[in-house]
């Protein structure tokens, strides 16, 4: 069955009639579920999680969420439920909980677990080209092998009644890659899935080199379902740069950028102040530690501190603040001192995070 999708609708225009492309995403309704607008926040291990969700819908703009990825054998654990990797507030708005699962036995057992959270929907992850994907068979690995893909994907649409949607990205590099992509779409069209994100580069690139958002077209007409742009979206000047490679995207999704700037979609298109530095940070921390406790709160603002320093000239310190801290009151208040100085801005941050 053909998912429901909402007719893109004019895009408004901006204060004092500045009417641009994508400068708002219309709305996307799939399955019932509406993303309004058809801005998402993409999902980032050791970010995505409730804390950092929380922060961005207090500042608005982003119609959908995507749960840090959650990996089968840890959801099937003690520790999965109740945590604030799967807690959500309703301000949030709908929130997608993505999956890591490689085993076709855990397809199921891992959808029972997600149910009782009434997810917005489930994304199963396809494109991750990490370790812990690899080892387990999962991400960009299952894309590669189509027929254990074929069942664990066929489990979850049989298991779950809601929006299933599949994260990918361009698939192996080498002869036929164009093949088996289009190959995969239609596998994904059969199996019921309802949504497709697309991260254009192959799985060896990582981070590394151009995205190829040329291919957005070219992967629209490949397939009836939609498709959602996801990669190195820093602002609305990267879709400006070139429109014509997004005219027929069902909506973007922002994974670095949104972890810099947690206000980067209510900025999207329209004139927007970011807030004062340490206001960001300490509101951050605030609900890490709420959610979290000190202990491994620690290591969360620790892990999100390296892209907020991105906003910085001198980014390297509040990086460096984030490495070497010996302890919580150390971060904090080192950080403190870095940000309450008003440190001077950057105009467009760097995606290349120094960890």
């Amino acid at each position: 069955m053909a998912p429901d999708v909402v007719e893109p609708a004019a895009n408004p225009a901006l204060p004092g009639g500045d009417a641009r492309p994508w400068s708002v995403p219309p709305a996307l309704v799939v399955r019932g579920v509406r993303f309004d607008p058809a801005l998402f926040c993409a999902p980032m291990a050791g970010i995505t999680h409730a804390p950092f969700r929380r922060l961005v819908a207090d500042f608005g703009g982003c119609g959908g969420f995507f749960t840090e990825m959650l990996p089968a054998r840890w959801l099937l654990s003690q520790q999965a439920i109740p945590s604030p990797a799967v807690l959500r507030r309703p301000h949030e708005g709908p929130v997608v909980y993505q999956v890591l699962v490689g085993d076709p036995a855990h397809a199921e057992p891992v959808v029972r677990r997600l149910l009782p959270l009434e997810p917005a929907g489930i994304d199963l992850n396809c494109a991750c080209p990490a370790p812990l994907a690899r080892l387990s068979g999962a991400g960009g690995t299952l894309f590669s092998d189509r027929e254990r893909l074929a069942r664990i994907v066929a489990t979850v649409r049989g298991a779950f009644p809601g929006l299933l949607s599949v994260k990918i990205r361009l698939g192996d590099a080498g002869d036929g890659w164009e093949e088996r992509l289009v190959d995969r779409l239609r596998l994904f069209e059969d199996l019921g899935v309802d949504l497709i994100t697309l991260h254009p580069r192959f799985a060896h690139e990582k981070w590394r080199g151009r995205p190829r958002h040329e291919l957005y077209d070219a992967a629209t007409a490949w397939t009836r379902l939609p498709i959602l742009a996801n990669g190195d979206l820093q602002d609305v000047r990267t879709v400006e740069a070139n429109p014509s490679s997004w005219t027929r995207v069902a909506g973007l999704m922002l994974g670095r950028m949104a972890a810099i700037q947690p206000w980067v979609f209510a900025a999207w298109g329209r004139p927007f102040d970011p807030p004062p530095a340490l206001e960001v940070w300490e509101r951050f921390c605030a609900y890490v530690l709420e959610d979290y406790g000190p202990r491994r709160g620690f290591y969360r603002i620790k892990d999100w501190a390296p892209y907020y320093a991105a906003n910085f000239l001198f980014s390297h310190t509040l990086s460096t603040i984030g490495r070497g801290a010996r302890d919580l009151d150390d971060l904090l208040t080192r950080a403190r001192d870095f940000l309450g100085s008003d440190p001077v801005r950057v105009r467009t941050p760097s995606l290349e995070i120094e960890k």
